[in-house]
């Protein structure tokens, strides 16, 4: 009986740090955006601007990472990732680092909550990236699986 106590815990030991393995390799859920003005709430945004935003929303680290990359909008001064459905504006969840030369890239401290959140419903999140001509967002786009 201790015996097989004792291959159940090695068993379950080895198999968390496999997972907790395969979950840092990971990184945690990748999501992305195409951002547009033509998306932007209330609008309109940069009709010349375009973007993407490749996340990974990672629970376990309560991290969100991110690339963010725009062009053609003047230099971005802030970007965020808002709650709200596409066609509505939501409050701001998690700050992002504006991609101010073009591209951005880094890690946002979440809540488990919120990160679980993001990832179960992505759909109601979306990213936009501000500038001074395009105070209230010059691009956004909703997040995807």
């Amino acid at each position: 009986m201790l015996r097989s106590f004792r291959f159940a815990a090695l068993a379950l030991i080895a198999a968390l740090a496999f997972s907790a393995q395969v979950s840092a390799a990971n990184g945690g859920r990748p999501l992305s955006a195409t951002l547009n003005g033509a998306a932007e709430v209330p609008g309109p945004g940069d009709a010349d601007g375009s973007g993407t935003a490749e996340l990974r929303v990672n629970p376990g680290q309560r991290e969100v990472c991110y690339d963010l990359t725009v062009a053609a909008i003047a230099r971005a001064t802030a970007a965020h990732i808002h709650l709200a459905p596409a066609g509505s504006a939501g409050p701001i969840v998690v700050t992002l680092a504006a991609p101010s030369d073009g591209s951005s890239s880094a890690c946002a401290d979440v809540t488990r909550d919120l990160a679980k959140a993001i990832m179960k419903n992505p759909q109601d999140y979306y990213v936009n990236v501000h500038n001074a001509e395009f105070r209230a967002g010059a691009l956004r786009g909703q997040l995807s699986k």
